[in-house]
C-alpha cells in the first residue's frame, strides 16, 4: 500500500468466509490504497490472515443478514479523502486504476474532482464468461466516493448507495467473479431469497389466490422474458437461460420462504435457510 502522511484513497471491504476470493481482491488494490479497512463478520476460515498479509486493518464483528451493515462500519472507519468500497469477489483492473488515481490525486479544480461520487461500470462472470446481455452489462454500481458523501441505506441487498451531490462516470470496467461455479450461485440466491422473504414478512404480505398466482407464476415469468427476450439475454446462450431462469424462480423460492414463516411463525429463518 502507499504511505502517505494524507490519505488519498481508503478502500472499504466487507467480509465473511471469503478466503477463495479476497486475496484477488486485495492484490488488485494494493499499489493503489492508502489503506484497506476491512470489516469482517466473524469468518471461520482464513478471510482475516489473508487480508492481515496486505495490512489490511481488520474489524471484527458478528455476520449481520443484513450484510449493508458491515459495509458501513467499514465505509464510516475509512479516513482517506476518497472511498473505494469493493465486495471480496471483486478486482480492480490496472486501467481502472489509473482512472481512479487521476480522480484522486488531482489537485487543482475540474469537472472530475467537482464531483463527489463515481458510476463504475461492472462486468460479471457467470459459469465460465462474462455475461453481455440480460441487463448484466454494464451492470452500473457507485463505488468511489468522498468521505462524507455516500452511504447505503441498509434497507435492501440490491439497493444502491445514496449520494448527497454530483455523481459522474469512470470509463474502464470493474471485474466482478460472481458466479465461477453454480454452487456459489445457489448459496448466494439462498441467501437474498431469504431477505426478500424477510422483507415480505415484515411488510405482512397476505397469502392469498392473487398472490399466489403473482408471486409463483406472474413476477417469475415477467422476469425470465424481461431479462431473456427484453434484454436480449438469449445472445449469452445457455448461461443467459440459466440467469434469467433463476431470477425468475428467485421471486417463487422467497415466497415460499415467507409462507413457511407465516406458518411457524419465525421471523428469523436465516439459519434455517443459508
Amino acid at each position: 500500500m502507499i504511505q502517505n502522511t494524507k490519505l488519498k484513497l481508503s478502500v472499504a471491504i466487507a467480509t465473511f468466509n471469503e478466503e477463495e476470493n479476497i486475496g484477488r481482491c486485495l492484490e488488485s488494490v494494493k499499489d493503489l490504497a492508502d489503506e484497506i479497512v476491512l470489516v469482517d463478520g466473524s469468518s471461520t476460515d482464513k478471510t482475516r490472515e489473508i487480508a492481515q498479509e496486505y495490512e489490511a486493518k481488520v474489524i471484527v464483528t458478528t455476520n449481520k443478514p443484513m450484510f449493508h451493515i458491515n459495509k458501513n462500519i467499514a465505509i464510516e472507519n475509512c479516513q482517506g479523502e476518497w472511498i473505494l468500497q469493493l465486495d471480496a469477489d471483486e478486482v480492480v483492473p490496472p486501467e481502472l486504476a489509473q482512472e481512479i488515481k487521476k480522480i484522486t490525486n488531482t489537485q487543482s479544480p475540474t469537472p472530475s474532482t467537482q464531483r463527489v461520487a463515481f458510476w463504475l461500470k461492472r462486468k460479471n462472470y457467470f459459469l465460465g464468461k462474462f455475461l453481455k446481455k440480460g441487463g448484466q452489462y454494464p451492470d452500473s454500481v457507485i463505488r468511489l466516493f468522498k468521505k462524507g458523501k455516500a452511504k447505503l441505506p441498509e434497507g435492501s441487498v440490491h439497493e444502491q448507495i445514496k449520494v448527497n451531490g454530483e455523481i459522474g462516470w469512470l470509463k474502464k470496467d470493474l471485474i466482478h467473479w460472481a458466479t465461477p461455479r453454480f454452487s456459489r450461485y445457489l448459496l448466494r440466491e439462498n441467501r437474498y431469497s431469504t431477505l426478500e422473504a424477510e422483507a415480505m414478512y415484515k411488510k405482512e404480505l397476505p397469502i392469498n389466490p392473487i398472490t399466489i398466482i403473482k408471486y409463483i407464476i406472474i413476477v417469475p415469468l415477467r422476469t425470465f422474458l424481461s431479462i431473456f427476450v427484453r434484454h436480449k439475454g438469449f445472445v449469452d446462450g445457455w448461461r443467459g437461460f440459466i440467469f434469467a431462469f433463476f431470477s425468475g424462480f428467485h421471486f417463487q423460492w422467497a415466497f415460499l420462504k415467507y409462507i413457511k414463516m407465516k406458518i411457524t411463525k419465525k421471523t428469523d429463518i436465516t439459519k434455517e435457510w443459508r
